[in-house]
């Protein structure tokens, strides 16, 4: 049993790395200027202001995905596993854990749901790869947002020059 919970946390890792940079992305690219006190007079106005925001919603929306994010996740799994044994039934697993992730993602509103849903899916698609993640791959894959936030500020700081 502890050594499924390693292998879960180690994935667990790898998908918060993944979908906590990709979320950070989108809602960058979406929402460029969250404060509405711009307007972009070109499509390179919108693409450095969107590369400019990027670091800022990291900075707060990485660290709950991998905190809050993990801890949800793992139990939403658990819970969707233990309901399918016992009901032996093997998309309740799916159905459970997917509804749980929803539930715990609501906690903001729809920026959370919807870092909770590209986390799910995130994991779903590592999960069926069936390839071993060791520790040291949880560890490099927070190279991933970290690599991120250092080349979208570099990307910043280059501009302001």
């Amino acid at each position: 049993m502890e050594e499924e919970t390693k292998v879960i946390l180690q994935r667990k890792l790898v998908a918060a790395s993944l979908s906590g940079t990709i979320y950070a992305s989108i809602l960058g690219f979406s929402m460029p200027n969250p404060f509405g006190d711009e307007s972009f007079n070109s499509v390179l106005s919108y693409v450095f202001a969107s590369i400019g925001i990027i670091p800022v919603y990291m900075m707060y929306s990485f660290p709950a995905i991998l905190i809050y994010g993990v801890i949800t996740s793992v139990i939403s799994d658990k819970v969707g596993e233990f309901i399918s044994t016992k009901s032996e039934n093997k998309n309740a697993e799916l159905i459970i854990s997917g509804a749980l992730h929803m539930i715990f993602g609501l906690i903001l509103l729809w920026y959370s749901l919807m870092a909770a849903v590209l986390y799910f899916i995130t994991d779903r698609i590592l999960r069926k790869r069936n390839k071993e993640i060791k520790w040291y791959h949880a560890l490099i894959s927070l190279s991933i947002p970290f690599l991120t936030w250092i080349g979208t500020m570099g990307t910043v700081w280059i501009k302001e020059l």
